[in-house]
């Protein structure tokens, strides 16, 4: 869909929130597949969820190479004609022993090779800042009278010019430092 033929009926700065309008368009009968939800201003947020030694990179790196090693295993042992139950069995438990070996010996290995610059482990996810409700040109005026009755039942919409297109917002003077 060509976003300069859509409009932006509302800004939410939670997920939840805009998911909840286009429930709303939904249930008033609302043609959804005409609605769009864009997160905006992407911001990439690591959280350090602890330390890292060199326990935990092996007990990391010996999970990791676990399940590829019992998938390859079972795999394997069900090209047996003769009895592939048995040997799939068989040589996944190797192939989970012989994984988690060799992961546990390349987390290791990797973790020795930082020389002490990345002791943590964290988690990295994409958050906007906030959720653009975006509508098709041709249906935004009714978009925006159902989202009206939404904010009439005591909801806190934020809702925004209904003539302006999508895209970035205007600038209105020198970007800070």
């Amino acid at each position: 869909m060509n976003e300069e033929h859509r409009r932006t009926i509302a800004s939410y700065p939670t997920y939840q929130e805009a998911e909840r309008v286009v429930d709303h368009l939904a249930d008033k009968g609302f043609p959804v597949e005409k609605v769009a939800i864009i997160g905006q201003d992407v911001q990439l947020v690591e959280q350090v969820i602890g330390r890292m030694g060199f326990g935990d990179a092996a007990l990391r790196g010996a999970a990791s190479g676990a399940l590829p090693g019992v998938l390859i295993g079972w795999v394997f042992g069900l090209l047996n004609w003769v009895d592939p139950l048995v040997s799939s069995l068989l040589l996944a438990l190797y192939g989970l022993i012989f994984g988690a070996i060799v992961g546990a010996l390349l987390g290791l290995l990797l973790h020795a090779a930082q020389g002490g610059r990345r002791d943590f482990a964290s988690v990295r996810s994409m958050q906007p800042s906030r959720y653009d409700v975006v509508v098709d040109e041709d249906v935004a005026e009714e978009a925006a009278r159902l989202l009206s009755e939404l904010a009439g039942d005591g909801a806190d919409a934020r809702t925004r010019d209904t003539a302006r297109p999508s895209g970035p917002p205007p600038h209105h003077g020198p970007a800070s430092t």
